[in-house]
């Protein structure tokens, strides 16, 4: 079986777009608790959907190419939900860290890392490269939590794949696409 690029591209922004939504609504619940605790549980009680949803985006994808997918497939696709789920949250990100959180928030939690890390027992060297950090900007937050989001999609979607290849009778992750006779 070929695979359709236009139609992995196509499901991936799609679905993408759906893990995204996701990810705003739960980035809504980590702002709300930096002032109602509770708010926090929930955003972590959250966290881990992320992988069931990615596993259920990704088994309806193969039913819609025919129900068989190659690893290497099933993990590009993965990769490109996680990119276009980190595209969407990006926004909300920046439009936070930009207009919404006080103004000494980013400088504080960085000044505060920077102590803490002063504090430890760290050679002069390491310690005169700290006090030399310069403070991110919002769109560098942005831009970091980005490449963060396609690293943990990068990772994340290999053991995805490895479920959604595996041979059902063997228990064997199936790396091709051609269809084969019972025995594999």
């Amino acid at each position: 079986m070929k695979e359709n690029k236009n139609l992995l591209l196509k499901s991936a922004m799609f679905y993408g777009l759906l893990l995204g939504i996701f990810w705003v609504i739960k980035y809504i619940f980590f702002i709300l608790g930096n002032n109602i605790p509770s708010m926090a549980i929930i955003y972590w009680i959250l966290t881990p959907l992320t992988l069931i949803i990615a596993h259920v985006f990704t088994k309806i994808y193969k039913l819609q190419i025919g129900g068989k997918i190659g690893f290497f497939h099933a993990w590009q696709f993965g990769v490109l939900l996680f990119f276009f789920a980190a595209l969407i949250v990006s926004l909300v990100h920046f439009t936070y860290y930009r207009y919404i959180a006080p103004p000494e928030l980013i400088s504080s939690s960085m000044n505060q890392a920077i102590e803490l890390m002063k504090d430890m027992n760290l050679n002069n060297q390491i310690k005169e490269m700290i006090e030399q950090m310069t403070i991110p900007t919002p769109i560098q937050i942005t831009i970091h939590g980005i490449f963060n989001n396609i690293f943990y999609g990068l990772i994340l979607s290999i053991p995805i794949a490895a479920l959604l290849c595996r041979n059902n009778s063997t228990g064997f992750i199936n790396t091709n696409n051609q269809e084969k006779g019972g025995n594999q």
